[in-house]
């Protein structure tokens, strides 16, 4: 059995569409694709447990990876994505950016 890439996607979750498109490339490319699970909808209030409990989860997904994928639109790269980015880099973990690396 061959061994596939495991990348986990980061990112503002405001860039839905493009998770789901990078998504769908890397799967027919070959990798297993973890991202997040939860994107903002407006009927569920996200309290700071709520909030802390998504970010570990995240966390964990990261350190599953062989790679971490940012979802940097427009080279947006927020607080919170950040944070992602400077733990896969803590772990050794290769970093791709969507666009060119850069944050506004």
């Amino acid at each position: 059995m061959s061994k596939y890439k495991i990348i986990t996607l980061c990112g503002s979750i405001k860039y839905k569409k493009e998770f789901f498109q990078v998504q769908n490339q890397l799967t027919l490319a070959g990798n297993i694709v973890l991202m997040p699970c939860f994107f903002t909808d407006e009927s569920i209030c996200i309290d700071k447990a709520l909030k802390n409990m998504l970010d570990a989860m995240h966390r964990q997904r990261i350190y599953l990876s062989d790679e971490v994928f940012i979802i940097n639109v427009d080279n947006y790269i927020g607080k919170s994505t950040k944070k992602e980015i400077e733990y896969a880099q803590s772990l050794g973990k290769k970093i791709t950016y969507l666009e060119n690396k850069g944050e506004k």
